[in-house]
């Protein structure tokens, strides 16, 4: 046990030798270009390396820990589950081109410490969909590949209570698993010439069964990759914008996003901070600092946030409450069901 927690701490120490490196001089809070000017002079691709490493050695150390039994391997799936959803969203900022220095380190460290390991589609693709297809016009129907993948789960106008329910634990359900079975059987076909992928993949697993046996296969890997780290994922696309209602706009991209995201917790520092170090980490809580001005790095979105206008919607709550992210939403799709049913009466 004691080995576990040390090579888990010593993971999280070296992922804080970035946080730290962004930190100095950072205001507490500033606008786009200042941040952007400071975040410039700090690039450089060793920090970045050594954040990812970090994120893999405390990887190793739950897979370690899954081994000594049954409640140490759940415990280590869902650590492990955490740990891949904290992977996918700093390779988010890579495909951004704000992760490390140079555009071919972005790329390599994404697909090398993220993209590969975890079968997710190829960087390049990601960049299309996320940066090229999402951003510009997010919550548009018909455009915005997120909202189709939301409404494909059955999140649509008409939905009942019972299937928004469903929908909101859509990897968890059959149909959602074998949505993510298929997407990584596709990400691991291999390009011509090229079995990296799942040279990679298998990478995984072996050092997964060298580090704690095949409950470390099965709990430290096949679980949070298959059904656990979806969910987190999910979820946090689920709290991005306000999906089924934006409020259209026009004018500066900040006050256009203000129109059609939302920001979680505003004022419940503790529901926050767990947010932010377990499904919505590396700046995905601050999502529309990141929307208004896509090429800050995490380390300043708080500081950006401080300096933009609010968005229009600021929820206390996920899914309880008059004023939940979740009510917001099924309003939403009701109302919308209810402006269909009268325009064809």
């Amino acid at each position: 046990m004691l080995l576990c927690i040390a090579v888990m701490a010593v993971g999280a120490a070296m992922r804080q030798i970035d946080r730290l490196h962004f930190a100095r001089r950072r205001p507490a809070t500033a606008g786009a270009s200042q941040l952007t000017s400071l975040q410039r002079a700090r690039a450089n691709n060793w920090t970045p390396t050594l954040l990812l490493t970090g994120q893999w050695i405390q990887i190793t150390g739950w897979w370690m820990l899954a081994g000594l039994g049954p409640l140490s391997a759940i415990a280590a799936a869902v650590g492990v589950a955490v740990h891949f959803r904290h992977l996918q969203e700093i390779s988010h900022f890579a495909i951004h081109g704000v992760l490390a220095r140079t555009h071919r380190a972005n790329l390599v460290l994404a697909e090398a410490f993220a993209h590969h390991p975890l079968a997710l589609v190829p960087a390049p693709v990601r960049h299309q969909r996320h940066v090229r297809d999402h951003h510009p016009n997010a919550t548009q129907a018909d455009v915005d590949p997120n909202l189709d993948e939301l409404r494909q789960a059955g999140l649509q106008p008409g939905t009942t209570r019972r299937q928004f329910i469903v929908a909101l634990m859509h990897p968890l359900t059959t149909r959602g698993l074998r949505a993510t079975a298929v997407g990584i059987t596709a990400n691991l076909r291999p390009a011509p010439g090229s079995w990296l992928r799942a040279a990679a993949v298998a990478a995984v697993l072996a050092a997964a069964y060298l580090a704690g046996g095949w409950s470390a296969v099965l709990c430290g890997v096949l679980l949070p990759r298959l059904l656990l780290y979806p969910q987190l994922a999910w979820l946090s696309l689920f709290v991005e914008h306000t999906w089924f209602d934006p409020d259209p706009r026009t004018g500066t991209r900040a006050w256009v996003e203000a129109g059609r995201c939302l920001r979680l917790y505003p004022r419940n520092r503790a529901l926050a901070a767990l947010a932010a170090t377990t499904w919505l980490p590396y700046g995905d809580l601050h999502h529309y600092a990141h929307s208004a001005h896509p090429a800050v790095r995490w380390n300043y979105l708080p500081a950006l946030e401080r300096h933009l206008s609010a968005p229009h919607f600021t929820p206390p709550a996920l899914l309880l409450g008059p004023t939940s992210v979740a009510r917001r939403h099924l309003r939403a799709l009701a109302d919308a069901h209810s402006s269909k049913a009268r325009a064809t009466a």
